[in-house]
């Protein structure tokens, strides 16, 4: 038995956020390439590339464990494509929304998420929601609507696509949540990678356009941050409970705020700042509760 991470003296559990801290950075550095390729490159070229690239890493990956062919076995295929498809589409609209809006921006609304999940999950799991946490989901999305500021400006529907992207993520927890004990981890990222590349190839040869030695070193690199991002957060789910290492999530918004201003010249202005705050606050509120 693991020692509860949360006594602070479980080495287990440190080095449990260690590798979540590591994937939230991996993650944003991944995102923040993305959004340098698609100043270049059609939006589904980028993805494609990512899918590519993160298939040959997750083969990797499962290429150093025993049992490889285990990879192919799924006894849910029908909630395996469900779940790719929802993979699929958020990856495009977020790449797409990286294209027009700044990466912090994008981050901060895609936080969204756990409030989807939450929402979804009482008419999808007929799991009972507390109204504490009603209350910290709708200041959730209040602060996205602060980040958002409907009406505000030209890119201001540009928005609804990370939004959008949230709620692809909320559908795709609850069918992570439905695979859960059925199919392994790396059962169900290595067919959402594979499906993923199935679907951009057939759209590619249509808005090709070819990478240089840059491109395609870039391209690489995105694909086997997200690849490896995964594996370590699965590795640190193997080793704490994820109610342990959800906070440390946010360390990804820092992150993303740092790369836009380092490679983007991007600075969120004060709104955003102000709304990304409520976002977190009531994400961490909604944790705290659920862990009680």
């Amino acid at each position: 038995m693991i020692p509860n991470p949360a006594s602070g003296t479980s080495s287990a559990g440190l080095r449990a956020i260690l590798l979540t801290l590591a994937t939230v950075i991996g993650f944003a550095a991944m995102n923040g390439t993305n959004k340098y390729l698609a100043r270049d490159y059609p939006v589904a070229e980028v993805v494609w590339a990512r899918f590519f690239f993160a298939s040959i890493g997750i083969l990797l990956v499962a290429a150093w464990r025993p049992g490889l062919a285990a990879l192919f076995r799924t006894r849910r295929p029908g909630l395996q494509a469900l779940r790719s498809t929802l993979m699929i589409c958020s990856t495009l609209l977020f790449v797409g929304a990286l294209s027009v809006l700044p990466l912090a921006e994008v981050e901060a609304i895609n936080f969204a998420g756990p409030f989807f999940v939450v929402a979804l999950s009482a008419p999808l799991l007929k799991e009972k929601v507390p109204a504490a946490i009603w209350v910290a989901v709708l200041l959730g999305f209040v602060g996205i609507l602060v980040i958002i500021r409907p009406g505000a400006g030209v890119l201001s529907w540009a928005a609804l696509m990370p939004l959008g992207v949230a709620f692809l993520y909320g559908l795709f927890q609850i069918i992570t949540r439905r695979l859960g004990g059925v199919d392994g981890a790396m059962t169900s990222l290595f067919y959402s990678g594979l499906m993923g590349l199935v679907v951009t190839s057939a759209v590619a040869p249509f808005i090709w356009r070819w990478p240089d030695l840059k491109g395609w070193l870039l391209m690489a690199q995105a694909g086997l941050l997200g690849a490896g991002s995964h594996y370590l957060l699965i590795k640190a789910l193997d080793l704490a409970p994820a109610s342990l290492l959800q906070p440390f999530t946010y360390v990804q918004l820092i992150a993303a705020v740092i790369i836009g201003y380092v490679v983007f010249d991007n600075v969120p202005d004060l709104w955003t700042w102000v709304g990304s705050a409520i976002v977190v606050a009531s994400g961490l509120y909604v944790l705290f509760k659920q862990r009680r």
